[in-house]
Parts: C-alpha cells; structure tokens; sequence
C-alpha cells in the first residue's frame, strides 16, 4: 500500500517548475519506485497485492488541482500497467480513491468551516470520511475475498463521484 502525497493548491498557469517537481516527486515518482520495489519482490514469490491510493481527484477536479489531480490519474493507470505486468507472476494491483478525508494533507481545507462544509456537502453521506474508513477497503483488496480482483480502482468517497455537484473553492 502506497499513500504518498502533497498539493499546492493554485492555478496551472501560476505554478513555478519547483512547485511542479514537488507535487510529482512525492505524488507518482516516490509511489513509482515502492511499486517497482515490492513489485520484484512479489513477482518473485509468486504473489502479492499491491494496493496503491489515488485520489478523486483522478477522475473529477477543480480550479487548484491541476498536478495534483495528474499525479493522481497517473497513479490509476501505473496500477492498472502493474496489473497487466504483473498479474501473470500471480500479483494483483488496484488503487483505493478517497473522497475527502480529514488528513494533514486536508488540514487547509479542515482549517476553513465554509469550505469544510462545502465539501461535506458534495458527497452523498454529507459528511467527511475518518481515515479508519479506508481500512476495509485496504482489508478487502489485501485478502483472498478480492483474489479476482485487479487493475481496477475502488472508490471510497462518500458517493462524491456517484453525483453532480460543484463547489469553486478560492485558489
């Protein structure tokens, strides 16, 4: 399981190369090597599931989101080329998508009651998810229950990509 990740939150067009090579260091490039990593290591056992986490954020975005949003779809088919790679050594590999949770990574938006609650209010539950949340779906994808499962992408957001909605948060 990968969890890596970082945002600067402004236009594509006001982003500095530095800004840019942090976003996607962290985001793909640091999740890239782990997956390249374990995924010798469980080719050559002859098993494993390689759970990676991506982000709404890969299929759905916003004014903000511009290399964060990229990282993210990236992610999605990184996983979807290991499973095709590696499936056949007996490894699957899927990616989890978290709607709004209240991380770190989150904490600006935490930090902001109107824009808190906007984004509660776009998902379907109206509310923001506990990283505990993602637990059974990271449990689910790592046992034998998902053993024909890869390549594919788990949403656990809330039903936030299940509806339309829209909130333009200040960048």
């Amino acid at each position: 399981m990968t969890t890596p990740a970082v945002n600067v939150r402004k236009p594509i067009v006001d982003y500095s190369d530095d800004e840019l090579d942090r976003v996607v260091d962290l985001n793909l490039k640091s999740t890239f090597r782990l997956c390249r990593t374990f995924g010798r290591l469980m080719a050559a056992n002859g098993r494993g599931s390689m759970i990676g986490f991506t982000s709404i954020r890969s299929q759905t975005t916003e004014p903000g989101q511009g290399a964060y949003a990229a990282t993210k779809a990236a992610i999605v088919m990184l996983f979807r080329t290991l499973a095709a790679e590696l499936g056949p050594h007996g490894v699957r590999a899927n990616t989890i998508a978290p709607g709004v949770v209240e991380t770190p990574l989150t904490q600006p938006i935490i930090d902001r009651p109107e824009w808190y609650q906007a984004y509660a209010d776009k998902t379907i539950l109206r509310r923001w998810a506990q990283p505990a949340e993602l637990a059974g779906a990271v449990v689910y994808l790592a046992s034998d229950a998902s053993s024909y499962v890869t390549g594919t992408t788990l949403f656990v957001d809330g039903g936030w990509t299940a509806a339309d909605g829209r909130f333009d948060p200040p960048t």
